[in-house]
Parts: C-alpha cells; sequence; structure tokens
C-alpha cells in the first residue's frame, strides 16, 4: 500500500501542477507594452493593474509630499499643543478633518487633473503616458503656486540646474522638496501666530499664581479653561479654519 503511494503521489503532484503552468504560460503574454505605428504605446491589462497596486501603495506618500495635507496638520498640532491638551482632540480627528479640509481645498485641482487626465485614459481617448503628463500638470501648478522664489532656486542650484525655461520645465525631483519646505516654512508661521495668543494666557496665568504665593499650583492646569473659553468666544475652529484655506494659492 504505501509502495502504491509513493507510486501514485508524484503522478498526482505533477497533474496538480498542470493548471497552475497553463495559467503562468497563459499570464506572461499579458505584462506586455505595444508600441503602435504612431509611436503611442498601449499597456496591457495586467501591467496596468500592477502600475495601479504601486501607484496605491505611494499614495500616503504623494498624499503628504503634494498636496495641502502637510500644511494643514502642522498647525492643528501645534495649535493643540498651545491649549496644552496632549490628546483632545485626538490623532484620528485632526487626520480626518486635515484629510477632508486637504481635499476642500484641492478640489478645483483634483477636478482639473480628473477631467484632462484620469477621465479620457478611462475611456480610451489617450496613451498612459500623455494621462499621466495631464494629470501631474494640475498639481504641479498647484505645488508652484505655494513655492517660494527663493526655496526654488535653492534646490534648483543643488539640482544642478541654476534656472528652468518655464515653471512647466521643473521637474518633480526639483518641485516636490521645494513644495515641501515652503509649506514647512508656512505651518511654522501660522502656528506661531496661533500660538501667540496661548502664551500670554499662560504667563499673565502664571504671574498671577506666583504673586499669590500659589506655586504648588500648576499653571497649566488653571489657564487651560482661560484658553478653551478665549477660543470659543472668538469662534476659533472656524476662524482657524478659514485661515487655512484662504492661506493656499490658486
Amino acid at each position: 500500500m504505501i509502495r502504491r503511494l509513493c507510486r501514485v503521489l508524484p503522478i498526482l503532484a505533477l497533474l496538480a501542477m498542470l493548471p497552475f503552468a497553463a495559467t503562468a504560460q497563459s499570464a506572461l503574454p499579458a505584462i506586455a507594452i505595444k508600441t503602435a505605428a504612431d509611436g503611442a504605446q498601449t499597456y496591457s491589462l495586467t501591467f496596468q493593474v500592477l502600475i495601479l497596486m504601486t501607484v496605491l501603495t505611494l499614495l500616503p506618500a504623494i498624499l503628504l509630499a503634494m498636496t495641502a495635507f502637510t500644511r494643514i496638520i502642522i498647525v492643528l498640532s501645534i495649535l493643540r499643543q498651545a491649549l496644552g491638551m496632549a490628546t483632545t482632540p485626538s490623532n484620528q480627528i485632526l487626520t480626518g478633518l486635515a484629510l477632508f479640509m486637504t481635499f476642500f481645498v484641492m478640489s478645483t485641482t483634483i477636478e482639473q487633473a480628473y477631467g484632462n487626465g484620469i477621465k479620457p485614459y478611462l475611456d480610451g481617448q489617450l496613451a498612459g503616458e500623455v494621462a499621466i503628463d495631464r494629470t501631474m500638470q494640475p498639481l504641479k501648478k498647484f505645488m508652484l503656486a505655494q513655492t517660494r522664489e527663493g526655496d526654488l532656486q535653492l534646490f534648483s542650484k543643488l539640482s544642478g540646474k541654476a534656472q528652468f525655461a518655464s515653471a512647466e520645465d521643473v521637474p518633480l525631483s526639483v518641485l516636490i522638496p521645494t513644495f515641501m519646505t515652503s509649506e514647512l516654512k508656512t505651518a511654522f508661521q501660522i502656528g506661531f501666530m496661533v500660538f501667540i495668543p496661548f502664551l500670554v494666557i499662560d504667563l499673565v496665568v502664571a504671574s498671577v499664581l506666583m504673586s499669590m504665593g500659589m506655586m504648588m499650583l500648576s499653571p497649566v492646569l488653571v489657564s487651560l479653561p482661560f484658553k478653551i473659553m478665549l477660543f470659543v468666544v472668538v469662534d476659533g475652529w472656524t476662524l482657524l479654519m478659514g485661515t487655512l484655506a484662504a492661506s493656499f494659492h490658486q
């Protein structure tokens, strides 16, 4: 019985591998790039799915490096620090608010990118390379509008290119670090202006407690209700969200 099993098992293993081998042979031609007579390139469905999965893995990096998300989340984090509340609002709430604010600020850019590149590509009207280029143009325009001239000159010099003929000629390898540096500067400038009123309240409360001899009482604990009251009275969330949205140049 054991000998029969030893003879039959290799045959069954070979039979089980045949469908996988056939599938592999049929899948190989699916990953292909065809070049038409006019030079346009078309990608097979399998190759398109592979590109899509790669883009999805890079989506968090794209969100951080090429959108308004960085400035918004930094300002919200500085606001929470200025209020003196380490965990309120929570990270999930701040991230969700920053994400939807990013969609709000970049709604026009996203619509242009979809209408110029993604939709024509899905309809079969554009080749892959042309669709990518047209999709990136609105994003590049948005990033260039937020960058500082000095930062752009710095990274252009570091890349070995003193200047570019036009804004469209700036490659993403230069534009993305320039955009992120400018966003960090702007975010910290706005955060500084947000921090000052709460810092004044902390100084006043600390001075009053010291003059009254209450050195064992935490000034942060006493000043927290006053900072929350000030933020609510001036309608701080609406004011801050409006300021952040208006700080982006379209």
